[in-house]
């Protein structure tokens, strides 16, 4: 079956004998002792999330997935699950959130190495002895950097290191990392998997059960940072749509990072659907479509930028991404007095409104900086 198609059908397992269309909520935490799907307590498994994750791991081509309670639950099972004292390399431009986990949840027990992962002989040169994961995020946060899955996955497999891929900017319409030799991929399920600000939720898929996935899916079950029955319906349900909606944001992207190209207000444009972007070549060779957010530095720095947010209307001046309405912030701003991030530098996240509307408010909003 194709993507859409899977994306509708694979996630419904009727579980009851009504006739019903859709998957209903099972909320039950417990469930008596031989049963037919072999569910004991909801921590453990519960039918909304067997078919989320079954739903996930199709999408993704993966041969299993592993849902968590939010994106970051996600990702810290997987540092949780190297040995203590290993090495792990990251971009330099990744997800604070996850950048966090790495430095203060696991400071002392895992040592980490920040690198441009664009540059493949600085991801080379951080390899040591005890390296035994590489994080990749492509494109990356906020400044969507593009990483050559390939050439990576490359470079991990000499080393015999686990090379774990963030897909929530791609999402697997545009993008399917285990098919390009990553071993692992990750998800922020609260973005475009569930598409309209309201779902909490993260994933990972792996390409073979192997004895480290084993330990992702212990400290899945053990640790219990689990979705809830509702949280796995409703994801469920908004996949379903997510080809075409990621369709309609690419091309929204499209139309606004051209517009911001041109603008004279506009210092730099970040979107690597552009031609001018230094990762288009790549980006073109591993996804079919380049996502919906783009990012902008304005000038004036930090003031303007502020400025030019203050007078939107029709973008949401937050945090988060991957929703039907467009939302927009200035990420050093939210990152923190540590972050690399420009201070002009402003986040887009576009959103599925009439692109002429989308354009009409950045021109008033522009003119008033």
């Amino acid at each position: 079956m194709k993507f859409e198609t899977r994306a509708i059908h694979l996630g419904n397992h009727i579980t009851d004998n009504t006739g019903s269309v859709v998957q209903p909520i099972t909320l039950s935490t417990t469930f008596e002792h031989g049963n037919e799907a072999n569910l004991l307590y909801t921590r453990a498994g519960n039918p909304n999330r067997l078919a989320l994750e079954e739903l996930i791991a199709s999408l993704e081509q993966g041969v299993d997935a592993a849902a968590f309670s939010s994106g970051n639950a996600a990702g810290t099972a997987v540092f949780q699950a190297l040995e203590p004292g290993s090495h792990i390399i990251a971009p330099d431009d990744m997800y604070h959130g996850l950048h966090n986990s790495m430095t203060i949840l696991f400071k002392g027990i895992h040592e980490v190495s920040f690198v441009d992962m664009s540059n493949l002989e600085e991801v080379k040169a951080a390899i040591r002895s005890n390296t035994r994961l590489i994080w990749v995020e492509t494109p990356s946060n906020p400044l969507l950097k593009i990483t050559d899955i390939r050439k990576v996955a490359e470079i991990a497999h000499e080393q015999k290191a686990i090379l774990a891929c963030d897909n929530t900017f791609a999402t697997p319409v545009f993008q399917n990392p285990l098919l390009l030799g990553a071993d692992i991929v990750m998800h922020s399920s609260t973005k475009y998997f569930g598409g309209h600000s309201d779902i909490l939720g993260g994933a990972l898929v792996t390409k073979e059960k192997n004895d480290f996935w084993t330990k992702i899916r212990t400290i899945q079950r053990v640790g219990g940072a689990v979705p809830s029955p509702t949280d796995c319906y409703w994801l469920g349900r908004s996949i379903k749509s997510l080809a075409y909606r990621m369709k309609g944001h690419a091309e929204h992207a499209m139309v606004l990072a051209d517009y911001f190209l041109s603008h004279p207000k506009v210092e730099r444009v970040y979107y690597p659907g552009l031609k001018n972007h230094p990762g288009h070549e790549i980006a073109s060779s591993q996804m079919s479509g380049f996502g919906g957010v783009v990012s902008i530095q304005v000038k004036g720095g930090a003031a303007a930028a502020d400025k030019l947010i203050s007078e939107l209307h029709l973008f949401a001046n937050a945090t988060s991404l991957g929703g039907i309405e467009s939302l927009i912030e200035r990420r050093a701003a939210v990152e923190g007095p540590e972050t690399l991030t420009p201070q002009n530098l402003i986040r887009v996240s576009v959103g599925l409104e009439h692109t002429e509307d989308l354009l009409t408010d950045l021109d008033q909003a522009f003119a008033k900086i």
